[in-house]
Protein backbone atom coordinates (compact mmCIF):
# COMPACT_ATOMS: atom_id res chain seq x y z
CA UNK A 1 0.00 0.00 0.00
CA UNK A 2 1.28 3.50 -0.82
CA UNK A 3 3.65 2.00 -3.17
CA UNK A 4 6.88 4.06 -4.13
CA UNK A 5 10.29 3.64 -5.15
CA UNK A 6 13.03 6.04 -6.04
CA UNK A 7 15.45 5.91 -8.32
CA UNK A 8 18.06 9.27 -7.39
CA UNK A 9 16.02 12.17 -7.72
CA UNK A 10 13.54 11.05 -9.65
CA UNK A 11 10.64 8.27 -8.92
CA UNK A 12 9.90 5.75 -10.85
CA UNK A 13 6.83 4.74 -8.94
CA UNK A 14 4.76 7.04 -6.62
CA UNK A 15 1.68 6.71 -4.39
CA UNK A 16 0.43 3.42 -5.65
CA UNK A 17 -2.28 1.32 -3.88
CA UNK A 18 -3.69 -1.77 -4.97
CA UNK A 19 -5.53 -4.88 -3.41
CA UNK A 20 -6.38 -7.90 -5.67
CA UNK A 21 -8.21 -11.57 -4.36
CA UNK A 22 -7.86 -14.65 -5.31
CA UNK A 23 -9.11 -15.20 -9.15
CA UNK A 24 -9.25 -11.96 -10.17
CA UNK A 25 -7.05 -10.02 -12.57
CA UNK A 26 -5.57 -6.19 -13.47
CA UNK A 27 -4.05 -4.75 -16.32
CA UNK A 28 -1.81 -2.25 -16.41
CA UNK A 29 -1.14 0.08 -19.07
CA UNK A 30 1.34 3.49 -19.88
CA UNK A 31 3.74 4.37 -22.10
CA UNK A 32 7.26 3.38 -22.32
CA UNK A 33 8.57 3.98 -19.03
CA UNK A 34 5.03 4.88 -16.85
CA UNK A 35 6.15 2.36 -14.26
CA UNK A 36 4.44 -0.87 -15.16
CA UNK A 37 7.65 -2.59 -14.80
CA UNK A 38 8.67 -1.37 -11.48
CA UNK A 39 5.59 -1.74 -10.33
CA UNK A 40 5.45 -5.68 -11.35
CA UNK A 41 9.40 -5.75 -9.86
CA UNK A 42 8.43 -4.43 -6.48
CA UNK A 43 5.61 -6.97 -6.22
CA UNK A 44 7.56 -9.94 -7.28
CA UNK A 45 10.02 -8.83 -4.36
CA UNK A 46 13.11 -8.42 -6.89
CA UNK A 47 13.04 -5.16 -5.98
CA UNK A 48 12.37 -3.15 -2.70
CA UNK A 49 10.36 -0.15 -2.03
CA UNK A 50 10.94 3.21 -1.02
CA UNK A 51 7.93 3.46 0.80
CA UNK A 52 5.03 1.45 0.88
CA UNK A 53 4.72 -2.38 1.54
CA UNK A 54 3.70 -4.91 -0.12
CA UNK A 55 1.84 -8.02 1.04
CA UNK A 56 1.08 -11.56 -1.09
CA UNK A 57 -1.26 -13.91 0.43
CA UNK A 58 -1.11 -12.01 4.21
CA UNK A 59 2.92 -12.21 4.02
CA UNK A 60 4.47 -8.88 4.62
CA UNK A 61 7.62 -8.81 2.22
CA UNK A 62 9.61 -6.40 4.17
CA UNK A 63 9.51 -8.85 7.31
CA UNK A 64 9.59 -12.39 5.41
CA UNK A 65 10.72 -11.49 1.63
CA UNK A 66 11.36 -15.55 0.93
CA UNK A 67 7.84 -16.52 2.56
CA UNK A 68 6.40 -13.78 0.57
CA UNK A 69 8.62 -14.55 -2.96
CA UNK A 70 7.02 -17.87 -2.17
CA UNK A 71 3.64 -16.63 -3.60
CA UNK A 72 4.74 -15.28 -6.67
CA UNK A 73 5.73 -15.98 -10.18
CA UNK A 74 6.96 -13.60 -13.03
CA UNK A 75 7.36 -13.93 -16.47
CA UNK A 76 9.62 -10.88 -17.47
CA UNK A 77 11.76 -9.47 -20.20
CA UNK A 78 14.55 -11.91 -19.30
CA UNK A 79 13.61 -15.58 -19.27
CA UNK A 80 16.53 -16.44 -16.39
CA UNK A 81 16.54 -19.67 -18.55
CA UNK A 82 19.89 -21.58 -18.75
CA UNK A 83 20.90 -21.87 -22.25
CA UNK A 84 23.16 -24.90 -22.95
CA UNK A 85 20.56 -27.29 -20.39
CA UNK A 86 17.41 -28.71 -22.55
CA UNK A 87 13.80 -27.25 -21.90
CA UNK A 88 13.09 -30.67 -19.81
CA UNK A 89 16.37 -29.72 -17.87
CA UNK A 90 15.52 -26.24 -17.65
CA UNK A 91 12.24 -27.55 -15.61
CA UNK A 92 13.53 -30.27 -13.50
CA UNK A 93 16.19 -28.19 -12.10
CA UNK A 94 13.57 -25.17 -11.02
CA UNK A 95 11.34 -28.42 -9.75
CA UNK A 96 14.44 -29.64 -7.61
CA UNK A 97 15.18 -26.28 -6.09
CA UNK A 98 11.15 -26.12 -5.29
CA UNK A 99 11.10 -29.07 -3.65
CA UNK A 100 8.66 -30.87 -6.33
CA UNK A 101 8.07 -34.63 -6.65
CA UNK A 102 7.92 -36.35 -9.68
CA UNK A 103 9.13 -32.92 -11.54
CA UNK A 104 9.74 -35.00 -14.83
CA UNK A 105 6.78 -36.38 -15.22
CA UNK A 106 5.33 -32.53 -14.29
CA UNK A 107 7.71 -30.92 -16.79
CA UNK A 108 6.95 -32.65 -19.40
CA UNK A 109 2.97 -32.31 -19.21
CA UNK A 110 3.88 -27.98 -18.82
CA UNK A 111 5.82 -28.65 -22.19
CA UNK A 112 3.36 -30.02 -24.22
CA UNK A 113 0.37 -27.51 -22.56
CA UNK A 114 3.10 -24.80 -23.98
CA UNK A 115 4.07 -26.19 -27.14
CA UNK A 116 7.10 -27.76 -26.89
CA UNK A 117 6.77 -31.19 -26.10
CA UNK A 118 8.66 -32.08 -29.55
CA UNK A 119 12.14 -29.79 -28.21
CA UNK A 120 11.52 -30.88 -24.57
CA UNK A 121 15.33 -32.48 -24.94
CA UNK A 122 16.84 -29.57 -27.33
CA UNK A 123 19.08 -26.83 -25.48
CA UNK A 124 17.25 -23.48 -24.66
CA UNK A 125 20.21 -21.60 -26.99
CA UNK A 126 18.35 -23.61 -30.10
CA UNK A 127 15.46 -21.69 -29.11
CA UNK A 128 14.04 -18.55 -31.06
CA UNK A 129 12.79 -15.83 -28.86
CA UNK A 130 8.97 -17.23 -28.57
CA UNK A 131 9.87 -20.63 -27.98
CA UNK A 132 12.08 -19.09 -24.99
CA UNK A 133 9.28 -17.49 -23.97
CA UNK A 134 7.06 -20.43 -23.78
CA UNK A 135 9.17 -22.49 -22.12
CA UNK A 136 10.09 -19.84 -19.21
CA UNK A 137 6.06 -19.75 -18.88
CA UNK A 138 5.77 -23.34 -18.61
CA UNK A 139 8.41 -22.53 -15.22
CA UNK A 140 5.89 -20.40 -13.83
CA UNK A 141 3.41 -22.89 -14.24
CA UNK A 142 5.63 -25.30 -12.50
CA UNK A 143 5.46 -22.95 -9.47
CA UNK A 144 2.14 -22.98 -9.38
CA UNK A 145 2.03 -19.60 -7.52
CA UNK A 146 -0.61 -18.03 -5.82
CA UNK A 147 -0.11 -14.21 -7.77
CA UNK A 148 1.08 -14.47 -11.03
CA UNK A 149 3.37 -11.94 -12.66
CA UNK A 150 2.91 -11.02 -16.44
CA UNK A 151 5.56 -8.26 -17.78
CA UNK A 152 4.38 -8.15 -21.99
CA UNK A 153 3.65 -11.45 -22.12
CA UNK A 154 2.65 -11.41 -25.99
CA UNK A 155 5.45 -10.14 -26.97
CA UNK A 156 7.97 -12.54 -29.29
CA UNK A 157 5.13 -14.72 -29.78
CA UNK A 158 3.37 -15.64 -32.85
CA UNK A 159 -0.34 -15.86 -33.24
CA UNK A 160 -0.65 -19.31 -31.99
CA UNK A 161 1.17 -17.96 -28.83
CA UNK A 162 -1.08 -15.13 -28.20
CA UNK A 163 -3.95 -17.60 -27.92
CA UNK A 164 -1.40 -19.75 -25.44
CA UNK A 165 -1.77 -16.37 -23.43
CA UNK A 166 -5.07 -16.00 -23.77
CA UNK A 167 -5.81 -19.44 -22.48
CA UNK A 168 -3.28 -18.98 -19.61
CA UNK A 169 -5.05 -15.82 -18.44
CA UNK A 170 -8.40 -17.45 -18.52
CA UNK A 171 -7.11 -20.30 -16.41
CA UNK A 172 -5.42 -18.10 -14.05
CA UNK A 173 -8.90 -16.82 -12.99
CA UNK A 174 -9.83 -20.19 -12.81
CA UNK A 175 -7.73 -21.61 -11.01
CA UNK A 176 -8.16 -19.21 -8.09
CA UNK A 177 -4.99 -17.09 -9.09
CA UNK A 178 -4.37 -13.65 -8.50
CA UNK A 179 -3.34 -12.12 -11.89
CA UNK A 180 -1.54 -8.69 -13.11
CA UNK A 181 -0.72 -8.23 -16.49
CA UNK A 182 1.48 -5.11 -18.32
CA UNK A 183 1.16 -5.23 -21.76
CA UNK A 184 0.81 -2.72 -24.52
CA UNK A 185 -1.65 -4.98 -26.20
CA UNK A 186 -4.53 -3.00 -24.18
CA UNK A 187 -7.48 -3.93 -26.09
CA UNK A 188 -6.69 -8.17 -26.48
CA UNK A 189 -5.97 -7.87 -22.61
CA UNK A 190 -8.61 -5.58 -21.70
CA UNK A 191 -11.38 -8.59 -22.76
CA UNK A 192 -9.86 -11.33 -20.53
CA UNK A 193 -8.81 -8.79 -17.39
CA UNK A 194 -11.31 -7.55 -14.68
CA UNK A 195 -9.23 -4.04 -13.72
CA UNK A 196 -7.13 -1.80 -15.69
CA UNK A 197 -5.10 0.91 -13.91
CA UNK A 198 -3.15 3.10 -16.53
CA UNK A 199 0.12 4.66 -15.16
CA UNK A 200 1.78 8.12 -16.19
CA UNK A 201 4.88 9.22 -15.43
CA UNK A 202 4.95 6.72 -12.27
CA UNK A 203 1.67 7.66 -10.56
CA UNK A 204 -1.85 6.18 -10.88
CA UNK A 205 -3.99 8.40 -13.07
CA UNK A 206 -7.10 5.72 -13.65
CA UNK A 207 -8.56 3.22 -12.32
CA UNK A 208 -11.55 1.19 -13.54
CA UNK A 209 -13.26 -1.70 -15.37
CA UNK A 210 -10.72 -3.08 -17.44
CA UNK A 211 -13.18 -3.80 -21.02
CA UNK A 212 -13.28 0.44 -20.45
CA UNK A 213 -9.22 0.59 -20.26
CA UNK A 214 -8.14 1.18 -23.58
CA UNK A 215 -10.48 4.58 -24.13
CA UNK A 216 -9.54 5.73 -20.51
CA UNK A 217 -5.92 4.97 -21.60
CA UNK A 218 -6.05 7.27 -24.81
CA UNK A 219 -7.22 9.65 -22.96
CA UNK A 220 -5.02 9.76 -19.87
CA UNK A 221 -2.05 9.58 -22.28
CA UNK A 222 -3.70 12.85 -24.46
CA UNK A 223 -3.24 14.96 -21.11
Amino acid sequence: MGLSRGFGSRWGLSGVNLRLHAGRSLLIAGHNGAGKTTLLRLLATTLRPTAGSVHLGGIDSGKDPLGARRQVAMLGHRTGLYPELTALENLTVAARLMGLEDHERRALELLDRVGLAGRARDPVREFSAGMKKRCALARVLLQDPAVVLLDEPYGQLDPSGFDLIDRFLRDCAAQGRALIVATHLVERAAALLDTGLVLASGRPVWVGPARELPPALTAALAL
